[in-house]
């Protein structure tokens, strides 16, 4: 059992980084973008010369590289998602969102393309190596509309909210730039204006229908193992409520102190799992750092993924979520047998509803 928890931790390891390093590649292509375009205009100012400029974007370009490419491994590492090396340089071809993820891959390549012709600028000429770096700038609408569609987090506020400035930092260095072409206008700089205030509105719209509404999952090609398809019809619709027994395994503390719990219980209801991890209480019980529940039936057990929400003593709140997108509150309240590590007591599941978080102090 300890194995399996260590590989519980090593996946919820691999989520975060996937997410936290495609957020990171976003706002470093959002910089180098809004820094080219800025920088065409041979702005500068007494504390900004040109040549930091310019250096700023050259080192915000190779770091943006290097977080593309732990996005990349890590995605693929994870393992939850049907995602191969192909199909980080293949768009299109993933049984997983083709093409929210396609959208990913296409700004992958467009990466790979300007750092290789970056490389080779001295043999291809200006002119080609210009056209390249031109075309490279696509990575971020791709990198953005890929990170709305695939990503876990776009019906949050704060990612709703960063996509929103992302957006709109782009947009107004293209009109910063339009504006600083004098009086004369021309059709790139009018294709230009429009651009900067008609993509985003495009966006918005198609967000409102797509991500940010619910259902996206499916919708967007998330395969039906994943989703639970038909498995979902042997749940129970909520509110519910009955029995559950089961299994509790405590680790030994590890090197920084700190111990993992695994709860794994049947119920007429379903199968729920429960992990923790945080440090270890005098009087008995952890307190709480991290922890990841799960709800489903015997051959699915993930139809429903969350985090705990509370905890006191032996009560354990948890909100849920599905593939759908639908929403469940989890409600544990258990007996404890430490001598023969197992437990028992009741499960009850309501729709989404109000819920207290669980802080650092939260134990049990």
């Amino acid at each position: 059992m300890s194995g399996a928890l260590a590989a519980a931790g090593s996946a919820r390891t691999l989520w975060y980084l996937t997410r936290g390093t495609g957020i990171v590649t976003l706002l470093l292509l959002t910089a180098v973008v809004v820094l080219g375009i800025t920088g065409a205009t041979r702005w500068q100012s007494a504390r900004l010369p040109r040549f930091v400029v310019a250096g700023l974007h050259r080192n915000l370009s190779l770091l943006a590289v290097v977080f593309v490419a732990a996005h990349v491994l890590t995605t693929i590492a994870d393992g939850f998602a049907p995602i191969g090396l192909k199909d980080a340089v293949v768009p299109f071809a993933s049984p997983y969102r083709p093409i929210w993820l396609g959208l990913g891959t296409v700004a992958v390549d467009l990466v790979i393309a300007l750092t290789v012709t970056s490389l080779l600028r001295g043999r291809l000429g200006l002119r080609t190596w210009r056209a390249v770096h031109w075309l490279a700038y696509a990575a971020w609408p791709a990198a953005l509309v890929h990170s709305l569609g695939t990503g876990t987090d776009a019906r949050v506020g704060w990612m709703q909210l960063l996509a929103a400035v992302c957006t709109v930092a782009v947009a107004v260095a293209v009109l910063w730039r339009v504006a600083a072409g004098g009086a004369v206008w021309t059709a790139g700089r009018a294709v230009g204006a429009a651009g900067a205030v008609v993509v985003p509105l495009v966006l918005f719209l198609w967000y409102l229908g797509g991500p940010g509404s619910p259902g996206w999952a499916a919708r967007s090609g998330t395969p039906a193992a994943l989703l639970g398809g038909a498995s979902a019809a042997a749940l129970p619709a909520p509110p519910f409520a009955g029995p559950l027994r089961g299994t509790i395994v405590q680790s030994r503390p590890d090197s920084s102190g700190e111990v993992t719990v695994s709860i794994d219980a049947a119920a007429t209801a379903g199968r729920v799992r429960v992990w923790m991890r945080g440090a270890p209480l005098a009087g008995g019980g952890v307190h709480v750092y991290d922890s990841r529940v799960s709800f489903g039936t015997a051959a699915t057990p993930n139809l429903y993924v969350g985090t705990l929400s509370s905890l006191a003593g032996t009560r354990l709140d948890a909100v849920l979520r599905s593939g759908a997108g639908s929403t469940l509150d989890l409600t544990l309240r258990l007996g404890i047998d430490r001598v023969h590590g197992t437990v028992s007591g009741s499960l009850r599941g309501t729709a989404a509803g109000a819920s207290s978080a669980l802080g650092a102090g939260g134990s049990g």
